[in-house]
């Protein structure tokens, strides 16, 4: 670009503005800028530079040339596209704005550190910041705090924090410091700083529940809500969702439900994510029906509130009712994308729909060119591995153009057991094991499998190979709620106040006591000892899920609603068991494991013993 050009007056009249849509337009533009002599106005270079930071990383030469010719360079020229360039164009234009020479202003450093990589070019940034007197400029120093916690460098973002002064740090400071401790996992460390904090505003707020509903401590999460709500904050929309989806994880329906009247009571907009979040919550809250209610009342209704509802039929074993709101989503111009499709094939494997399923995975992949995915081949093993159709699992793993990945094995695995095909199982077992070592739930259920077959030597192989790896079982967890406390009970213990723990062990066996009267007898397939069987019996008594129903028959009478939310898939004891106590003590019992839900009532299952 000839430098004479721009430096030719700016005092002929200006082009009608076009617009522009394309870099060919834009040449075009620009020329006819420079033949007027008026490209360098600060107006038109504006707007030259904003089309370019539109795809600043394709057309960073053409800025790059633009800017160092510019007979006037003004550092509001390059701010702009800071943001929009990748960090190895972005040093670069600041290396070209310093030879110009021209100095960074207030806007500079908050445009190019918070995505600032590699962490060398975060301290040299540092430095110049130091070296031009921005330290003390709030907004430089929260972007250059922002850029050392995106660096996983929270030491030097901490020295940085504590450094900073009393009038350079505001909420934002204080807010970028929590968001970044709790996306690096260190959530107690942010909670320490939260409780410090002189103000906190919404951000604050929902980044310190955000940072414990991601470490999986939904009762923390609650328990800020809690205070956030009791010091008279006005939430939003951000705040609820994340306060409903910890409901959610804890499995914490009457919290939820309180969520949601704050919600309706306080007036917050309802978006389509706190939608979703509110129909997500009663779903695995093992309220489908409330879920439906709240589905059907939302005015508009977006692809992701399709999906949940779609998805929460399936795991309550729903499948036609799935299958039958897909219809509508249709009918409705809804496209679905590759997480419809999932949750479709998910609802025809838990209710046993091959051929729905068959045609489903076909009709929709190809009526809407999405392509299947890794997890929709594990659907396809899911759906027939449930239906005791292994040939034709193994058949999909063998036709599927990827390599089969732990999910997609796992599910042909977990089919071998509950089918007890110790052959198939053992193979795709040890394989299962291979790629996800740290796993513990993959060597239990092969040793389980093993031990159904009687070979207890080989039991006592995957055992030593898990102390050599160091990988310890996970220990069964079921949580309940009930009259608004949630509880927590763990295989063999209880999270709970000691004065309870006598009162539910007798509860425990009083209640065994009454189902074994009933019929029940104990099923010790999954026990791993090679023991007497009456001897079985004493380690599925104190299963995680038997605590906490005890628990819930303590606490509720005859005709109320248990709700369990269980950390792995139902044993089949549990599972008879169960349908015995639901019957016995007339209690309608909700369980929800790793895979769906059971609903127990009058000594039957939803699942109709297909899970």
């Amino acid at each position: 670009m000839p430098q004479g050009a721009l430096l030719t007056s700016m005092s002929a009249p200006a082009p009608t503005p076009i617009p522009l849509t394309s870099i060919a337009v834009l040449r075009q533009h620009h020329s006819q800028l420079i033949r007027l002599g008026v490209a360098s106005h600060p107006a038109h270079a504006r707007r030259l530079l904003s089309f370019l930071a539109r795809d600043a990383d394709s057309h960073f030469p053409y800025a790059s040339r633009l800017l160092a010719h510019h007979p006037a360079p003004h550092p509001a020229l390059f701010n702009p596209l800071f943001s929009a360039l990748p960090t190895r164009h972005a040093a670069g234009l600041l290396a070209l704005m310093l030879s110009l020479p021209l100095h960074p202003d207030h806007f500079t450093f908050p445009r190019i550190l918070p995505g600032a990589q590699p962490l060398h070019l975060v301290a040299q940034l540092h430095a110049l910041l130091l070296k031009l007197g921005f330290h003390a400029h709030t907004q430089s120093l929260n972007a250059l705090l922002a850029a050392y916690l995106a660096n996983a460098r929270p030491d030097l973002a901490s020295r940085v924090f504590r450094g900073g002064g009393g009038g350079a740090l505001d909420v934002v400071s204080w807010t970028t410091m929590v968001g970044g401790l709790v996306k690096l996992g260190l959530v107690d460390d942010a909670r320490e700083l939260f409780d410090g904090m002189p103000e906190r505003n919404l951000v604050s707020w929902n980044a310190m529940m955000s940072g414990y509903v991601k470490a999986g401590r939904f009762l923390d999460a609650l328990e800020v809500f809690d205070e956030m709500r009791a010091r008279g904050v006005d939430g939003n929309a951000f705040v609820a969702a994340t306060a409903v989806v910890a409901c959610t994880g804890a499995g914490a329906l009457a919290r939820g439900r309180e969520v949601h009247r704050w919600v309706e009571q306080s007036g917050i907009e309802v978006d389509d994510k706190l939608a979703t979040a509110v129909v997500d919550m009663y779903c695995k809250c093992g309220c489908v029906e409330e879920a439906w209610r709240v589905f059907e009342a939302l005015p508009a209704r977006g692809l992701t509130s399709w999906n949940c509802m779609i998805g929460g039929f399936a795991v309550h074993g729903r499948g036609e009712d799935a299958l039958k709101l897909f219809g509508r989503m249709e009918r409705e111009g809804v496209a679905p994308d590759d997480v419809t499709l999932v949750n479709v094939l998910t609802a025809c494997a838990h209710a046993g729909m091959l051929s729905e399923g068959r045609h489903y995975f076909n009709y929709i992949s190809q009526r809407y060119g999405i392509e299947p995915k890794m997890e929709h081949y594990g659907c396809m093993v899911d759906l027939y591995g449930r239906a005791g159709q292994l040939d034709e699992a193994k058949k999909v793993i063998q036709d599927m153009p990827m390599e089969p990945d732990v999910g997609v094995l796992g599910a042909l695995f977990g089919a071998s057991k509950i089918h007890g095909d110790v052959d198939l199982g053992e193979a795709i077992g040890w394989r299962v094991i291979e790629l996800d070592p740290q796993n513990s739930g993959r060597y239990v259920l092969l040793a389980n499998l093993l031990a159904t077959a009687g070979r207890w030597e080989d039991v006592a192989r995957v055992r030593r190979l898990m102390d050599e790896r160091n990988v310890s079982k996970e220990a069964g967890r079921s949580v309940i709620e009930v009259q608004g406390e949630v509880c927590e009970f763990q295989c063999g213990g209880l999270c709970h106040p000691q004065a309870e723990e006598v009162y539910v062990y007798a509860m425990v066996r009083e209640m065994m006591r009454k189902i074994r009267a009933e019929g029940y007898v104990p099923d010790t397939r999954d026990v791993l000892h090679a023991i007497a069987e009456e001897e079985k019996e004493t380690p599925l008594l104190y299963h995680s899920e038997k605590l906490a129903i005890a628990f819930g028959l303590l606490r509720t009478r005859s005709g109320d609603t248990i709700r369990i939310t269980k950390n792995l898939r139902v044993c089949r004891d549990c599972h008879e068991a169960t349908k015995f106590v639901s019957c016995v003590f007339d209690r309608d019992i909700v369980v929800r494991d790793r895979n769906r839900f059971h609903h127990f009532k009058d000594g039957l299952c939803s699942c109709k013993d297909y899970w």
